[in-house]
């Protein structure tokens, strides 16, 4: 055996277990949401009666019985909430943090260093060090039981979109801007004429990464959402289980199921887009 065939035994071996590792360690990921996809389709009993995957008998009373949720509310409602909440937060996420970021990368203005190393900090700071503070504020505005404190904070701009941003602006040219200015064009005018067409790969990576975090937010509708028919479809989802009687595990597989369904259409659409987006915002600091 020659050293040409001897490296490619070795490379061969070593292309099998990396790929024999990888589809391991896919199949241990995905395995949960199949799982949870698969017991949609079953009987009650039959959910934790069996470790196989495929259902004995499909049945689709699930999806019927869980939609229906009870006799005042269904999930009708709670998707058009959670459609609501997020699309207004995400909308104003988007806008004001690349507003907030076209201002750090392109007006100079005292202290802007600081401002810019406070925002980031931001960064590291968890929503439970805010959740009570926030909570006072909103209870003294009444804004407690409506929409208000999940969507109004969003339009100050987000730290991690910012800093998404400030990248990908400074790797646009300024001779854009300094040629607009000559023309007669204003700050905005430059922003919304010039920046803003520019960065569309970080905002679409921006708006997906938004509507993830706000479609799958759990906790904000928990503290302030108080009736269900203002409720979203996280928060809609736990009230299925009742540790005072059985829980309907079926209806909440099924449910569960539908509401994988949005974020999963916005990433087969638009993915390429999160590569762009952060790749191309990381190639000049």
């Amino acid at each position: 055996m020659n050293k040409i065939q001897k490296r490619f035994l070795k490379n061969l071996r070593g292309d099998i277990l990396f790929h024999g590792a990888v589809w391991i360690l896919g199949i241990a990921m995905l395995y949960p949401l199949l799982w949870m996809f698969f017991g949609a389709f079953k009987e009650n009993a039959e959910i934790f009666g069996t470790i196989s995957l495929i259902p004995r008998h499909f049945t689709l009373d699930n999806f019927i019985r869980g939609w229906a949720f009870n006799k005042t509310t269904s999930f009708t409602t709670f998707y058009k909430n959670s459609f609501f909440v997020t699309g207004l937060a995400t909308l104003g996420a988007v806008l004001a943090s690349s507003l907030a970021a076209f201002g750090f990368s392109r007006i100079p203005f005292a202290g802007s260093k600081f401002w810019y190393a406070c925002m980031f900090l931001t960064l590291m700071l968890p929503y439970q060090v805010v959740m009570v503070p926030q909570f006072i504020i909103f209870s003294k505005l009444g804004w407690v039981n409506t929409f208000l404190p999940l969507i109004i904070p969003h339009y100050g701009g987000q730290a991690f979109f910012i800093f998404l941003m400030v990248q990908f602006i400074r790797g646009i040219p300024s001779e854009l801007d300094q040629s607009a200015m000559i023309d007669g064009c204003s700050k905005f005018t430059i922003f919304s004429r010039i920046i803003f067409p520019l960065i569309k790969p970080a905002l679409i990576t921006s708006t997906i990464f938004s509507f993830y975090w706000r479609w799958e937010d759990f906790l904000g509708p928990l503290l302030y959402l108080n009736q269900p028919q203002n409720f979203t479809v996280s928060v809609a989802l736990r009230m299925f289980a009742d540790p005072q009687s059985s829980t309907d595990w079926g209806a909440i597989f099924a449910m569960g199921t539908l509401s994988l369904l949005p974020p999963l259409i916005i990433f087969l659409l638009f993915q390429k887009y999160i590569v762009d987006g952060i790749a191309t915002s990381g190639l000049k600091m």
